[in-house]
């Protein structure tokens, strides 16, 4: 579907759904404990219902309450099931990387594939690490999926360079569940504040492992396993960032609820780069308020431990008085898209002057974007991106294919519309 945008006002709260990140793990881990666990404010999105049917087809049982707020997963039948499976991760790699790991630990064998996209996502690190830990695994494509492995894990120690963080969430969810102690040594880690989010749920789940300061060794002790939980899934910052940067392109307030301060999600740090840029933040409990200033600033800024931010950032950057710099975020290359080569082809479409490295972006001042017509690339992060830019265009942009804004925020475009009013 496309969809047409005009310049418009936008001033409004909204309340932002829950993360993605935190759901995923919670039904990852809740599948493997063999025992009832309940997720509160979970995300019903196209990730995450991919999520959701991998852990069905490996013998969990997943309802939702009848409000459809809160999923039930009872896990009881998990490992009563031996059969070989196939497993279709649809678009979503956070539950190709980290299930690849969790599922390594069964002595089961699964095959993994997913959309066209995810089949262009590389993972042959992630296999060669659990294959040196024990694990059997057969590749049909080289380093993308599909792939077959099978556990069990028998522990040891194995070196593995993660240009994405999900290779390490994987696999030290994968050691949680190994029969013997685990060593990881990471001489290349991005996207660090995921590794955290990760460590988080381990240390909720009272898994013992040590990891030094900068991530780059790790030792997780074998035999251990999950337990049933309940849990409250905090507001996704990925999602709320483009709300932000209505705000601080439309010169206007927006409230976003539903977010926790003291969140490790890595995309939180977008409120100081708009800090720095100009804007005023302010928190109040579970919410934040983000006010535009007359002139947005320039400046460089690293997108290493936030890439998913990189698209709107560069739309917020159109506007800006000054030169801006994305940097250090080649991963952003690995993602659904190419998406430093996306965004440089789309904006420019509508009046962006943009200098592409390998690494990220200079967006050049002076160029505010006008109007025109952009592809999303069926990339849900590009499609909202590009959504929100039309927020200061000087013209009407229309938007070719906005379907998959629902892999990741289903609601997107109905909050979008509950906070834009007239037409400039």
């Amino acid at each position: 579907m496309d969809k047409t945008f005009s310049p418009t006002h936008a001033k409004g709260t909204v309340t932002i759904p829950g993360s993605k990140s935190q759901t995923i793990r919670a039904l990852l881990i809740a599948s493997l404990s063999g025992e009832q666990s309940t997720i509160i404010n979970a995300l019903d999105s196209h990730d995450t219902q991919s999520c959701m049917n991998l852990c069905t087809q490996i013998g969990a049982k997943i309802t939702w309450d009848a409000n459809h707020t809160c999923l039930f997963c009872d896990a009881s039948h998990v490992q009563n099931v031996q059969e070989a499976i196939t497993l279709d991760c649809g678009n979503s790699g956070t539950t190709l990387y980290l299930a690849t790991g969790m599922l390594a630990s069964l002595p089961r064998k699964f095959t993994f594939s997913g959309d066209e996209q995810l089949q262009k996502r590389p993972i042959g690190p992630l296999l060669d690490a659990l294959e040196t830990l024990g694990a059997k695994v057969e590749r049909m494509n080289g380093i993308y999926p599909p792939f077959s492995i099978q556990g069990p894990l028998t522990g040891g120690a194995c070196s593995i360079e993660c240009p994405t963080s999900q290779y390490l969430s994987g696999l030290l969810l994968a050691c949680s569940l190994a029969k013997g102690d685990c060593e990881i040594t990471v001489p290349l880690l991005y996207e660090k504040p995921y590794v955290s989010l990760t460590l988080q749920w381990l240390d909720e789940q009272n898994i013992r492992y040590e990891i030094s300061e900068d991530f780059q060794k790790a030792r997780v002790y074998g035999n251990q396993h999950f337990k049933g939980f309940t849990t409250m899934v905090t507001g996704d910052f990925s999602s709320a960032s483009f709300f932000f940067c209505m705000a601080a392109i439309g010169k206007t307030s927006i409230s976003v609820r539903g977010l926790n301060q003291d969140d490790v999600q890595g995309d939180k740090k977008i409120l100081e780069i708009l800090e720095a840029m100009g804007c005023k933040v302010v928190w109040e409990g579970k919410q934040v308020t983000v006010t535009g200033p007359e002139v947005l600033k320039g400046g460089t800024f690293d997108l290493n431990a936030m890439p998913d931010t990189l698209p709107i950032l560069s739309v917020t950057a159109c506007f800006a008085e000054e030169d801006v710099s994305l940097v250090n975020v080649p991963q952003a290359r690995i993602k659904e898209t190419d998406r430093i080569a996306v965004m440089h082809e789309e904006l420019e479409k509508i009046g962006a002057v943009i200098d592409e490295q390998v690494d990220g972006m200079t967006i050049r001042a002076g160029h505010p974007l006008t109007g025109g017509t952009v592809s999303g690339h069926d990339d849900h992060r590009v499609i909202m991106a590009l959504a929100v830019a039309s927020i200061a265009a000087s013209g009407t942009i229309n938007l070719l294919g906005v379907d998959a804004a629902a892999i990741t925020f289903p609601t997107f475009f109905d909050l979008f519309d509950s906070i834009t009013g007239d037409t400039i």
